[in-house]
C-alpha cells in the first residue's frame, strides 16, 4: 500500500532550480518511494541538487530551445503515462509553466487536475490534496476516484525546502512524442525584470502596502522600510490594480504566497484574498488606523495608528541606528 512513484515538473534558471521545485521534491520525498524530475536544458547540471533535496531521478527532454516548455514537457510526461511507464501523481508548482505544463497534460490525459493545493496525504494507494475553499476559510480534501496519475498544482511555501543529504540523482532522457499545433508558439524575447535585495518569495522580512497608503507617491515608504529592514517590499491587490507597483509585488490569493519570519502589513485591511498569502507569516505585524481591520484578527502586533505618521518615524529610528 502506498504511493510508488512522484513525478515533479521541474523549474530552473540559469542553472539553478527554483525554490518552488525543491520544496516540491521535499514533500513528495516523504509521501512515495521515488520521486523524479522532469527536467528541460542541460540535466547533468541539476542532478546534484535535484539529489540534495530527495529525487532518486531526473528525466530530461532536452533544450527546448526557443520553443515553450509546456507542450513539450506535456507530451513527454503523457507519452509515458499512456505507455505504462508513468508515475502515480505528477505534481506541478502554481507558477506560469507549471499551469501551462498541468492544463496541457489533463487535456491529453483526459484527467482533472486538483488546483490551489496547500497540503497532500496518502489514502491507501491515493494521493489526495487538500485545498482551502470560500476564500481560505475552511479546508477541503480531494482526491480521484478513477485510475491512471493524478495531476495537482501546489502551491508555493505549502512546504519547505530541506535538503536531505541524498547523492546525485540518476540522469536519463524522456522522449517527446508529436505536439502537433501545439508546439508552433516561438519565444522571440525574454524580459528579466531587475530587482534589488531578497525576492519577494523567500525574503525573511517582507514589508507590503496597502490602499490605506492613499497615493502611488507614498509607496516609496514601503521600498524605504524594506530596504533599511533588508527585507522585500510586497503590495495588497488594490495597490497593483491601480497601477502603483507591478503584479510581481502582489501578496495574495491572485498574487504571491509568502511565509516570511516577519510580515509588516502597512496600511491594509485584511481582506480574505490577502490574508491567503501571508498568514503563514512566522509573525505578523499590523499598521491600520481602523482598530475594527480584519488584518488585526491574525496579527501578532498591531499598531493602530496612520501609517504616514507611523512610517516616517519607524524609518527616521532604522536609519539614525545607522
Amino acid at each position: 500500500m502506498g504511493i510508488s512513484t512522484i513525478w515533479i515538473y521541474g523549474e530552473a534558471t540559469n542553472g539553478s532550480v527554483s525554490t518552488t521545485t525543491l520544496e516540491l521534491i521535499t514533500g513528495a520525498r516523504e509521501l512515495a518511494d521515488t520521486v523524479e524530475v522532469i527536467v528541460h536544458g542541460d540535466a547533468s547540471a541539476l542532478a546534484s541538487q535535484l539529489g540534495e533535496y530527495g529525487a532518486t531521478g531526473v528525466r530530461s527532454i532536452g533544450d527546448l530551445g526557443d520553443s515553450l516548455a509546456g507542450p513539450q514537457v506535456a507530451s513527454a510526461i503523457a507519452g509515458a503515462i499512456n505507455e505504462g511507464n508513468g508515475p502515480d501523481a505528477v505534481l506541478c508548482a502554481t507558477t506560469y509553466d507549471g499551469r501551462d505544463v498541468a492544463g496541457r497534460l489533463s487535456a491529453k490525459l483526459d484527467t482533472p487536475v486538483i488546483t490551489n493545493v496547500v497540503e497532500l496525504k496518502v489514502d491507501g494507494e491515493r494521493l489526495l490534496g487538500v485545498e482551502p475553499v470560500f476564500g481560505g476559510a475552511t479546508n477541503v480534501t480531494t482526491g480521484f476516484t478513477g485510475s491512471g496519475a493524478a495531476i495537482f498544482l501546489v502551491r508555493p511555501k505549502s512546504f519547505e525546502a530541506d535538503p536531505s543529504g541524498g547523492g546525485a540523482a540518476s540522469v536519463s532522457d524522456i522522449s517527446v512524442g508529436d505536439t502537433g499545433n501545439t508546439n508552433t508558439s516561438v519565444v522571440k524575447d525574454r524580459f528579466v525584470e531587475e530587482t534589488t535585495g531578497p525576492k519577494l518569495d523567500e525574503a525573511a522580512i517582507v514589508v507590503s502596502g496597502g490602499r490605506g497608503l492613499g497615493e502611488p507617491d507614498k509607496y516609496e515608504m514601503i521600498e524605504s522600510l524594506a530596504k533599511l529592514l533588508k527585507g522585500a517590499p510586497g503590495a495588497s491587490r488594490a495597490v497593483v490594480d491601480s497601477g502603483w507597483v507591478p503584479y510581481s509585488y502582489q501578496v495574495g490569493q491572485t498574487g504571491k504566497v509568502v511565509k516570511p519570519t516577519v510580515y509588516l502589513a502597512c496600511g491594509i485591511s485584511g481582506a480574505t484574498q490577502h490574508l491567503v498569502g501571508m498568514k503563514g507569516s512566522a509573525n505578523i505585524i499590523a499598521i491600520n488606523k481602523d482598530e475594527e481591520a480584519p488584518i488585526f484578527g491574525v496579527a501578532d502586533l498591531g499598531i493602530v495608528g496612520d501609517v504616514h505618521k507611523v512610517l516616517p518615524q519607524l524609518i527616521a529610528a532604522l536609519e539614525g541606528r545607522g
